[in-house]
């Protein structure tokens, strides 16, 4: 028996206009469907687990009052109009700044070249970085914690330039989105980035062998991510492992991926995980399988570490983005070498985060900035409390450095965009004209590869 969850709106894969949709479950299946008068109706998986999906969700409030002003009016609506227009229900947690769409290796499922075309050369020199940079204080605040991203940030020599540039207006937090391949090979570069301010390296990994990668980034790429990360640790920069989940390609290492993360603590702060979305030319449909929902990762995540990872360890980004998009948790190492968890679900209806004080993107910012840099282990003090092994004043100082969070998040493609979860969307892409983004309306692409915003289009 089919129930009814939630109506909403999404857009044809195929002419991307904007259709009514709906959330059903069916079993414990939880799809969107819509139909498109000229191209039919489709329907995607979205969550497994019916009253899951009720728990996980009980929380999801409206949107309220944006601290920024909106940048754009409404004219055709969402998700056309971005951004951020007035109907956007969610501040800048992150916001993603293109330096460049240049790339130093060619992977088949890349959000930037999704639509397999070649595109002109976009470079912004350091002037006009200067301006994009004070665009982006007057739209999202100086506050946001800031990505560098492309195409591969770092096929930059003046990189450096552009992170010092970014501290002189005031970002608390610059992060480097990259595959790794040039900080494994010039340590001195990374030297330079880190001079300049680098807080964090968001690293593209997505598993433990060379099958892996040369299956998803079409290279052998283990050895120089390797040096990568040790150059980091040499340097007391901290690393984010990001794995792109494929499904029948790299799903059966993520407890692999989590358990290197350990071993690798304190220089790697966080595993972000993002299963694959369907960017590009896909004239069919995903089939189910093809889909890695976060129940589905939750279950993998708790059969592979044997438990030691539970999915009750996880929750949503309280009042931050919508509910379905995101999962994260805390985790602090043990002296027996095994992830005691700082978080736990508890599927009650909260409306804290809906009262006075920071904003939940303010409070996801601070999160980002202190959680996801490098600190040095805690010292031996001369404590005379005799708090002994497992007090919870060691267990404060094990974790300001022996912490690793674990998250991750669903982006959405033209087959499961929902224009609900689009409209709470805290990662945005900030473009040269000073245009808010969000993160999944920016790459949307439709069925023969065309992108809703041309990243060059809308610069």
């Amino acid at each position: 028996m089919m129930e009814v969850m939630s109506a909403t709106q999404s857009v044809c894969p195929v002419c991307l206009k904007v259709v009514s949709a709906r959330c059903v479950a069916e079993g414990e299946k939880i799809y969107i469907e819509k139909s498109c008068p000229q191209h039919g109706p489709y329907r995607t998986l979205v969550w497994e687990g019916k009253k899951f999906y009720v728990d996980w969700t009980i929380n999801n409030k409206p949107g309220s009052k944006l601290f920024q002003s909106p940048q754009t009016s409404i004219s055709r609506g969402c998700p056309y109009d971005c951004g951020l227009c007035p109907e956007h229900q969610r501040d800048s947690c992150t916001v993603v700044v293109e330096v460049t769409n240049r790339c130093n290796i060619k992977c088949p499922i890349c959000f930037a070249s999704s639509d397999g075309s070649p595109l002109p050369v976009y470079e912004p020199d350091l002037e006009t970085i200067g301006h994009i940079y004070e665009k982006l204080v007057r739209a999202a605040g100086g506050d946001v914690p800031v990505q560098l991203s492309g195409g591969e940030p770092t096929t930059r020599n003046d990189l450096p330039e552009i992170i010092a540039m970014g501290k002189e207006y005031g970002f608390p937090h610059l992060q480097v989105n990259t595959n790794g391949v040039r900080l494994g090979q010039d340590r001195a570069y990374l030297q330079r980035l880190k001079d300049a301010g680098l807080n964090a390296v968001y690293l593209q990994w997505d598993g433990v062998d060379d099958e892996v990668y040369q299956q998803i980034r079409g290279a052998n790429l283990l050895e120089i991510k390797l040096r990568a990360l040790e150059n980091c640790a040499q340097l007391g920069i901290g690393v984010i492992l990001v794995p792109t989940l494929v499904p029948g390609i790299n799903t059966h290492q993520i407890g692999a991926i989590i358990q290197f993360a350990k071993s690798r603590m304190p220089i790697v702060k966080g595993v972000h995980f993002q299963p694959v979305s369907y960017f590009g030319r896909y004239p069919s449909a995903p089939k189910d399988d093809d889909r890695i929902t976060i129940p589905r990762l939750f279950e993998l995540i708790e059969q592979q570490t044997d438990g030691e990872v539970r999915k009750a360890n996880f929750a949503p980004m309280k009042g931050c983005e919508h509910p379905t998009c995101s999962f994260s948790g805390f985790f602090v190492l043990g002296e027996d070498g095994k992830l005691l968890s700082t978080t736990t679900f508890k599927p009650i209806e909260d409306s804290s985060c809906y009262d006075s004080g920071p904003t939940p993107s303010q409070r996801a910012r601070k999160y980002v900035a202190s959680r996801w840099q490098y600190h040095e282990p805690a010292q031996e003090d001369s404590c005379s409390c005799k708090c002994g092994t497992g007090s919870w004043i060691e267990f404060y100082k094990r974790a300001s450095s022996q912490s690793l969070c674990i998250s991750g998040m669903a982006f959405q493609d033209a087959w499961n965009v929902d224009i609900e979860r689009l409209k709470r969307c805290c990662i945005h892409v900030f473009t040269e004209g000073g245009r808010l983004i969000p993160l999944c309306a920016y790459y949307l692409t439709s069925t023969d590869g065309e992108r809703l915003y041309n990243n060059l289009q809308y610069l």
